[in-house]
């Protein structure tokens, strides 16, 4: 088994018409890249646009955050990321979109990165995602045309976190809403509590306050999918 995960950024930098900047949420790529790493992967990054993705939640304060940021390797890859054309899905074990304001933008409608992403699962790997990540799995068709989150139980940012941040009027859907249109079985817990569930290949976490735990998620099912290969 490769040892690889591919982590999906966001491309989009500005909070609707507010003038706010937003970009990829800095923890929630830190936090599961350290314990990833640390068990062995290797990480790799695409966005929808390639290059560099804008930044948010650049908090230095935060160990992990300081750690992956001053990391010279990963600090190139999030700086130079690949196009979704670059990727050659068969080199990885598992796909994790990153939250972020920005992801509520660029990712939903992205059918390359839907295309890795479904590529991933049907050759028998994960798909994850934490906090806004869950926009990226809106879309992402198998090949019997049904929604690989339809009956699956899953979470990802709720309403009332976002109304808490007061951004239920910027973004351009709730995510809550519309995970359970697609036919998600939504679960979720008190606002900006850690909470992840794992089912059917999908590992998902609810807010940031998730992401680490959505990175030793990763890593259980995928020693699980090594296990089942040596047997």
């Amino acid at each position: 088994m490769n040892k690889r995960v591919l982590f999906v950024v966001t491309s989009h930098g500005t909070k609707g018409d507010t003038g706010e900047k937003t970009g990829y949420y800095l923890s929630e790529v830190s936090h599961p890249w350290s314990v990833l790493t640390k068990a062995g992967y290797e990480i790799d990054f695409v966005s929808p646009q390639g290059g560099a993705a804008p930044v948010d939640g650049f908090d230095m304060n935060d160990p992990v955050n300081k750690r992956f940021w001053e990391d010279e390797l990963y600090h190139y890859k999030v700086q130079n990321t690949m196009k979704p054309d670059e990727v050659h899905t068969e080199l990885y074990n598992a796909i994790f979109y990153a939250g972020g304001h920005g992801a509520m933008w660029d990712l939903p409608q992205n059918r390359q990165l839907a295309d890795i992403a479904k590529e991933i699962y049907e050759n028998g790997g994960l798909v994850s995602a934490v906090c806004h990540g869950p926009a990226g799995l809106l879309n992402i068709r198998l090949s019997d045309n049904s929604f690989l989150i339809d009956g699956k139980r899953m979470t990802g940012f709720t309403n009332e976190e976002e109304k808490q941040v007061g951004m239920e009027f910027v973004v351009p859907f709730l995510l809550e809403t519309a995970l359970e249109e697609h036919g998600a079985l939504y679960e979720k817990t008190q606002p900006f509590h850690p909470y992840v569930i794992v089912h059917h290949r999908l590992v998902t976490g609810q807010n940031p306050q998730s992401a680490l735990k959505v990175g030793e998620a990763l890593v259980e099912e995928l020693s699980s999918l090594e296990e089942e290969e040596r047997v």
